[in-house]
């Protein structure tokens, strides 16, 4: 794994000449209550939000300069080339035979993990229906949001593990991170690609944690406040055959990154005629006994 601790982030050895592209992204504004939103799951249709959200524009940079030496730990996202051999993204049989395993691998690769779990797959696209899922139709997540906070990191890994196997390992201090594996399901991807921010560039204090409403449950994820010195960038043009892994909790508490906010994004000059955006993403947990 890379030396997290003491490496110099990306945007130290990014240039202003490889600078990317200024876009826009969403944030939450900061209010008195605690926001809430009804999921697409929930509504059948997009999310209703219980909160007020603000376009900034920023600076997305070109990851791809750097990629070999981005960290999981220190900017909180890695770029891989890790082609599939599964022909149909879209086929759930495919998908768990023979695209988990492939994930697993990933994960387990990257991460020296004892112990890949799988416990969601989601199929986004940027055409006027969405892409289709067992819960229905998805699009892309259009606000700056991480998927799991200090509190539903460990509450979803009792969801999926039981709680008295998250119990077990609380108390013996294992190790467990969460990580989504991005995959575009056709490319190369000319619009609505996806925006990370560096991390190590992000305070905890902006992150807002917000209330995300499905049906039987609540859970509870991040949005992103703006701040001056945040860092973000993208891969230009992904293509089937590469990934982009995603921290979006880490259980460990020693300094290294434990969420990475994201958000898809409009490319400035996207051409009309530019095909939709399809992507898939896997939500694992790796788990250090």
């Amino acid at each position: 794994m890379d030396n997290w601790s003491d490496s110099p982030s990306v945007a130290a050895r990014t240039s202003e000449s490889r600078a990317g592209v200024g876009a826009s992204l969403t944030f939450i504004r900061p209010q008195a209550e605690k926001p809430k939103f009804y999921s697409a799951a929930l509504t059948g249709a997009a999310p209703k939000l219980f909160f007020e959200v603000e376009p900034r524009t920023v600076r997305i940079a070109d990851m791809r300069p750097g990629a070999s030496r981005l960290s999981l730990d220190r900017e909180g996202f890695v770029l891989l080339r890790r082609p599939t051999h599964v022909d149909d993204l879209y086929d759930d049989t495919q998908v768990a035979r023979a695209y988990y395993p492939e994930v697993r691998a990933i994960v387990r690769n990257v991460l020296g993990a004892s112990r890949i779990e799988i416990f969601d797959v989601t199929r986004r696209s940027d055409a006027t229906a969405g892409a289709r899922n067992p819960d229905g139709l998805r699009g892309p997540a259009s606000r700056v949001h991480v998927d799991y906070t200090v509190h539903s990191g460990p509450q979803r890994l009792g969801d999926v593990l039981g709680t008295a196997e998250a119990a077990r390992m609380a108390a013996n201090k294992v190790r467990v991170v969460q990580v989504n594996v991005w995959r575009p399901i056709h490319g190369p991807v000319e619009r609505s690609p996806l925006a990370l921010a560096d991390a190590s560039s992000i305070r905890m204090q902006d992150l807002v944690a917000t209330d995300q409403v499905f049906p039987g449950r609540v859970g509870e994820i991040y949005h992103l406040r703006y701040a001056p010195g945040q860092r973000w960038y993208y891969a230009p043009r992904m293509t089937r055959d590469e990934v982009i892994l995603i921290k979006s909790w880490d259980s460990c508490e020693d300094g290294r990154a434990r969420f990475t906010p994201h958000s898809s994004f409009t490319l400035p000059d996207t051409p009309r005629d530019a095909p939709a955006r399809e992507s898939i993403e896997v939500r694992t947990f790796a788990v250090f006994e």
